[in-house]
C-alpha cells in the first residue's frame, strides 16, 4: 500500500537514475541500488494496496471465543504461500519464522501456532480462515494483502474471532479486523507534531496524483490540523518525470506566497523523491531554510542518504535500538536478515502472548486488544485502536552528512513525549 511501482515498471525510474548519476559517486549510484529499491518497495507493497473494501460491521459478530489460559491457545497464522510468486514464498517464510521466534520468547505462555496458506488469493483466504476457526483458532494473525484480510474478517465475523492483519490499509480496518502495518496517519501525526514544536508547522504538501499520493496528502493535512500546524498549499504532480518538473514552479510559488517554513513530501525513493529533492534546491527552495519532511523512509535503501537533496531532511522510523535487536536475533536464529515486514508477525504474537498471560478467559476480546497501555513489539511500542488502526511509537530522524541521526527518540510509553 502507498508505494510506487517497482523501478522496473516505474515511469520515474529513468529520471531517478539520471538524478542519482549527477549527485552520487559512481560507487554508490542509485541505479546500482535498484535491487535494493525493489526490496524496499516490497516492504510497503506487500502490506496491501488500497481496495474498495468495507470494514466488517461489528453488529455481524459476537463476543470473541473464550480461551483456556492454562492450555496452549490455538492461533492461526495466514501466510501468502502457494501463490506461485517467489516474493510471496519469501514473505511467508519470514512471517512464520518471526512468529515462532516470538513464541520462543513468551516463556510460560503456550501458543499452538497453526499455519495456513492463502495463495495470496481472497477466495482461498476466506476458505482457510473459516477452516482455521473450525479447527479451533481463537484469533487469526494475518493475512498480508488488504483484499485478503477483508475476506478473512468477513468470513469469521459471526464467530467473534478477531483478525490481526499485516496490512496497513486503513480503509479495511474496523469491526473484527485490526491492521498491524505502519500507517500514513501515524507517521504524519508524529512528524507534524514534531514540526510544529520546532516552528516548522507552516507546510506545503507535495504529493503524486494517484491513490497513494492522495492518501498521503489527506494524512498530512489531517495531522497538521490536529497538531496546530497549517497547510498553506498542496501541490500535486503527475506520476512522471515531466509531471514532477512541471510541478516545481507551483511548489516554489506556494512556499513563497504562503510563507511556508517546511515542505512535506509523500514521495518515496523508488518514485519522485530523488527528483524533487534535486530540483527544489535548484529552484531556490533551500533545505537549510525550508525544512524538507518525508512521509516515507528516507534511509531505504541506504544509498538514498548519499543524495545531496535529502541532507537535513526529517523522516520517521521505528525505534532503531529495538529494530537492531530484533534484526540481530533473527539473523542468529535463521541465518538471514528479516523481511522488512516480518516483524509484524512477531508483534502479533507478542500482543497475543501478553494478553493470554493475564489469565483471563476473555483475553482476546476487542476490549483487551485495544487496551490503552499497548504492547512492546520488535520496533517499539504499539497499540491497537478501537477503529481497527494502530499507533506506533516512532522516532524522528534527520539525514546529516549522509548518516541517519535520531533527533527525537521514539517514546517508550504511550502518553509520554512523542504522543
Amino acid at each position: 500500500m502507498f508505494a510506487f511501482p517497482s523501478p522496473a515498471r516505474n515511469p520515474l525510474h529513468k529520471a531517478v537514475v539520471a538524478v542519482a548519476a549527477r549527485v552520487v559517486k559512481a560507487t554508490t549510484t542509485l541505479s546500482k541500488a535498484i535491487p535494493q529499491l525493489r526490496r524496499g518497495s516490497l516492504a510497503l507493497v506487500a502490506l496491501g494496496a488500497l481496495e474498495a473494501c468495507e470494514p466488517v460491521d461489528t453488529s455481524l459478530g459476537r463476543s470473541a471465543p473464550a480461551i483456556n489460559p492454562s492450555a496452549p491457545v490455538p492461533v492461526a497464522l495466514l501466510v501468502p504461500r502457494g501463490s506461485g510468486n517467489a516474493s510471496d514464498e519469501v514473505l511467508a517464510r519470514a512471517l512464520e519464522n518471526a512468529a515462532r521466534l516470538a513464541i520462543a520468547d513468551l516463556g510460560d505462555v503456550a501458543i499452538d501456532l497453526r499455519v495456513y496458506n492463502t495463495a495470496a488469493a481472497a477466495g482461498t483466504t476466506q476458505q482457510v480462515a473459516m477452516q482455521a476457526v473450525a479447527d479451533g483458532a481463537r484469533i487469526i494473525l494475518g493475512p498480508v494483502y488488504g483484499e485478503n484480510a477483508n475476506a478473512a474478517a468477513v468470513a469469521v465475523a459471526s464467530s467473534g474471532v478477531n483478525v490481526l492483519a499485516f496490512s496497513n490499509n486503513t480503509s479495511i480496518a474496523g469491526g473484527n479486523l485490526f491492521i498491524l502495518g505502519p500507517t500514513f496517519d501515524n507517521t504524519a501525526d508524529r512528524l507534524a507534531r514534531y514540526a510544529v514544536s520546532q516552528g516548522k508547522g507552516r507546510t506545503v504538501v507535495v504529493y503524486s496524483q494517484d491513490v497513494s499520493g492522495q492518501a498521503g496528502r489527506a494524512a498530512v493535512e489531517a495531522a497538521l490540523a490536529r497538531n496546530g500546524g497549517t497547510s498553506v498549499g498542496a501541490i500535486g504532480h503527475e506520476f512522471s518525470q515531466n509531471g514532477v518538473v512541471q510541478a516545481i514552479p507551483q511548489i516554489v510559488s506556494a512556499v513563497r506566497s504562503g510563507g511556508a517554513d517546511s515542505v512535506f513530501m509523500t514521495a518515496d525513493t523508488a518514485g519522485a523523491l530523488p527528483l524533487l529533492t534535486q530540483l527544489l534546491p535548484e529552484a531556490g527552495i533551500s533545505p537549510s531554510v525550508t525544512q524538507y519532511i518525508g512521509l516515507t523512509r528516507w534511509d531505504i535503501p541506504s544509498q538514498t542518504t548519499d543524495l545531496p537533496g535529502v541532507q537535513g531532511g526529517w523522516f520517521a522510523l521505528p525505534d532503531p535500538v529495538m529494530s537492531a535487536r530484533f534484526r540481530s536475533r533473527y539473523e542468529i536464529a535463521y541465518g538471514e536478515s528479516p523481511h522488512p515486514i516480518g516483524g509484524l508477525a512477531y508483534d502479533g504474537i507478542a500482543a497475543i502472548g501478553a494478553l493470554v498471560s493475564s489469565g483471563r478467559s476473555d483475553a482476546l476480546s476487542r476490549a483487551s486488544l485495544t487496551q490503552s497501555a499497548g504492547f512492546q513489539g520488535v520496533n517499539g511500542i504499539f497499540r491497537l485502536r478501537p477503529d481497527g488502526t494502530n499507533e506506533r511509537g516512532l522516532a524522528v530522524a534527520q539525514i546529516r552528512d549522509r548518516q541517519v541521526v535520531v533527533i527525537d527518540p521514539a517514546p517508550r510509553t504511550f502518553g509520554g513525549a512523542g504522543f
